[in-house]
C-alpha cells in the first residue's frame, strides 16, 4: 500500500532524464483537454490510438490504476521501443504496447471501454478502416473519444505560402498544398458521418485552440518542433528545385510581418469529440 513512498528518480541519472517529457510542447494543449473528457473507472479495458511517445498513455493509465489495462498502438517502433523503457523507469503495470497500425488492431471483438487518441486519427492512412476496427473491439457504451486540430492550422504560415506560389503561377503547387491539408485535417463534417456509420453516438463536440509565438520566421522555420514534424511535409508538395526559393520568400514575408506586430503567431485551432458505441 505504501510503495509510492520507495521513490527512486534519480534526476542526475541521465536515463531517468530522457524520459521527463510528460508536457510536450505540441501533444500536451490537445491532451490537457482529452484528459479531462476521459471517464475514469475501474476494472476496465482501454486503447490509444497513435500512442506516439507515450503521452497521454501513460498518464491515463496511472489514473485508472491496476485494476485496469491500457494498451497503446503505434507503427512507430522506436516510439514503442521509448514508452517501454518509461513503463519500465515509471513502474506502470497496467500498460501493453502493440507496434501496428490501426487498421488492423490485433485486438478481440467487443474487448475495450474505453479508446482515446490524442491528434491520433487524423494521422491515419485509412479513417474508415480505423473507426471500423475501433467500433469492433469496442463494447456497448464505451467512450471513444479523440481530436485533432482543423483546416485552419497554422493559417498564417499556409496563407503567405500561397500568395508566394500565387505570385510565381504555380497553381498545380496551390492545389497540392491545399490536398495535403485536406489529408491531415479533415472536416468535422466527415468524421461525424464516419462515426455514425460505425455505430457511435456522438456526445458531445468541443472547439478549442492554442497558438505558438516565435520572434520571426526564421527562428519558426529553425525550431525543432516544424524541423521535425512540419517541414518534410511541406517540402513533399514543391519541386525540390524550386523549394530553396520558395521557403526564402516565405521566410522574408514571414519576417516583414514580425517587424511590423513585433512576433509571428501560428494559431492551431482543434476539435475534441466524445462519443459513446451505441450500434452495431
Amino acid at each position: 500500500m505504501d510503495n509510492y513512498l520507495k521513490t527512486n528518480c534519480n534526476l542526475n541519472d541521465s536515463e531517468v532524464v530522457s524520459v521527463i517529457d510528460e508536457l510536450p510542447l505540441w501533444s500536451a494543449p490537445f491532451g490537457l483537454r482529452l484528459l479531462d473528457k476521459i471517464n475514469y473507472r475501474k476494472n476496465i479495458t482501454a486503447l490509444d490510438i497513435g500512442s506516439g511517445l507515450g503521452f497521454p498513455l501513460l498518464e491515463v493509465a496511472m489514473r485508472l490504476g491496476d485494476s485496469c489495462k491500457v494498451y497503446g498502438i503505434d507503427p512507430w517502433e522506436a516510439a514503442v521501443q521509448r514508452v517501454k523503457t518509461k513503463i519500465e523507469i515509471y513502474g506502470v503495470s497496467n500498460v501493453q504496447m502493440i507496434s501496428g497500425v490501426a487498421e488492423k488492431i490485433p485486438l478481440p471483438d467487443n474487448l475495450t471501454d474505453l479508446i482515446f487518441s490524442n491528434n491520433g486519427l487524423n494521422n491515419v492512412n485509412d479513417l474508415k478502416s480505423v473507426l471500423a476496427e475501433c467500433s469492433r473491439i469496442s463494447k456497448t457504451g464505451a467512450q471513444l473519444i479523440f481530436n485533432f486540430n482543423t483546416d485552419k492550422t497554422m493559417l498564417e504560415f499556409y496563407s503567405v505560402l500561397e500568395s508566394v506560389l500565387r505570385r510565381k503561377n504555380m497553381q498545380n503547387e496551390i492545389d497540392l498544398m491545399k490536398k495535403h491539408i485536406y489529408k491531415k485535417r479533415k472536416p468535422v463534417e466527415e468524421f461525424q458521418l464516419l462515426l455514425e456509420n460505425n455505430g457511435f453516438t456522438i456526445i458531445e463536440i468541443l472547439f478549442d485552440g492554442f497558438s505558438i509565438t516565435f520572434a520571426n520566421g526564421t527562428t519558426m522555420f529553425n525550431h525543432f518542433l516544424i524541423k521535425l514534424a512540419f517541414i518534410e511535409s511541406w517540402r513533399e508538395f514543391i519541386p525540390e528545385e524550386k523549394q530553396v526559393e520558395i521557403f526564402r520568400e516565405v521566410e522574408i514575408r514571414l519576417n516583414k510581418i514580425a517587424e511590423n506586430k513585433g512576433s509571428i503567431k501560428l494559431t492551431i485551432p482543434y476539435v475534441l469529440i466524445n462519443c459513446e458505441k451505441t450500434g452495431a
